[in-house]
């Protein structure tokens, strides 16, 4: 791989910053998948870099590129469902409740 040096004016990023980034992100890399990752962040930082070239004068900040706007309806309270329909939805019940494994306590692979 031919390393090519950042344009100037980019920030620089060391092997031990790498190091540090692909700990936080739970990655266990070999000391060659870090020297790639090291000369891949420092391209993207060189490409950020550029974006402060960019005349952004009067343009309004967005954050999305289209015009998106929430739509939500009208919070009309309707009758709830009969508990014979809702019960018939349960892989198993033991009326009027579902019945569910148990997830606490007991075997050593539970939540408790």
């Amino acid at each position: 791989m031919a390393t090519q040096s950042p344009p100037p004016g980019t920030p620089s990023i060391t092997l031990e910053e790498a190091r540090h980034v692909a700990k936080l992100a739970r990655l266990a890399l070999t000391d060659d998948k870090l020297r790639q990752l090291t000369h891949q962040l420092q391209g993207i930082l060189g490409y950020v870099n550029k974006l402060k070239e960019v005349d952004v004068t009067g343009i309004e900040p967005m954050a999305h590129a289209l015009p998106l706007t929430n739509v939500f309806r009208d919070d009309v309270p309707t009758p709830a469902l009969d508990l014979d329909q809702v019960l018939a939805n349960a892989p198993d019940q033991d009326s009027p409740f579902f019945k569910v494994p148990k997830v606490l306590g007991g075997d050593e692979d539970s939540a408790g």
